[in-house]
């Protein structure tokens, strides 16, 4: 396993920060957030005690793939004030989720990806269904956009169920809104099937490509 894939902890005397590099794909949110707590090409590169208890948490739950989390120097667990589910499908990358989620294939020292994810849309992550950043050196093309608005939910929270069919879409079960690249918010509803092997015609919609395009995942 490559050093950028370990998981490290940086303790405090409040808090505690935990990076999961099984996870980031350097999005730069905590590393251009400003003050102490984290600065590019210092070491320890986290300082929780130069932050406010809850300016860390804070910045903590900025992070998009659910690399960064926090605990309580008791032990617990700093749970996320996200209160509602959404999924942004960003422009020319991943799916970034948000909301109270239970996503099939994390592993059960992720406690990030509870709360936040990235997961694969262009079909070539070697850590499906989190996104790798392979969609770059792919060259994965879609804006993001969004043509339907979906049949409407009546309620924004709950938990958020994704599971991974078998060499198919991301089934998607649980009252979500879905955002385009752009920033708007284009679908709500509780029920879909979003596409994993970046062939759909109808992206962020699975049509059934991943059959013909012979895509193979768990």
């Amino acid at each position: 396993m490559s050093d950028e894939r370990k998981v490290f902890s940086y303790p405090g005397k409040k808090k505690n920060v935990t990076w999961d590099g099984r996870l980031c794909i350097h999005v730069g949110e905590c590393t251009r957030a400003s003050g102490e707590l984290f600065v590019g090409g210092r070491k320890p590169l986290c300082q929780p005690d130069l932050a406010d208890p809850e300016e860390v948490f804070e910045v903590v739950d900025r992070c998009p793939t659910g690399a960064l989390s926090v605990t309580n120097k008791d032990g617990g667990e700093e749970s996320s004030t996200i209160d509602s589910n959404s999924i942004v499908v960003s422009n020319n990358g991943p799916l970034y989720v948000r909301g109270s989620l239970d996503i099939d294939g994390a592993a059960s020292d992720m406690p990030g990806v509870q709360s936040r994810a990235a997961l694969c849309r262009c079909g070539k992550s070697e850590n499906k269904p989190f996104c790798d950043n392979s969609h770059e050196e792919s060259e994965f093309r879609d804006r993001g956009a969004i043509g339907e608005s979906g049949p409407g939910s009546e309620a924004d929270g709950g938990q958020l169920s994704i599971k991974k069919a078998p060499s198919g879409p991301l089934l998607i079960s649980g009252d979500v809104t879905l955002f385009t690249g752009s920033g708007r918010e284009a679908w709500r509803g509780s029920k879909t099937a979003l596409c994993r092997c970046g062939e759909s015609k109808k992206k962020p919609f699975c049509d059934g490509s991943h059959r013909a395009a012979g895509f193979e995942a768990d």
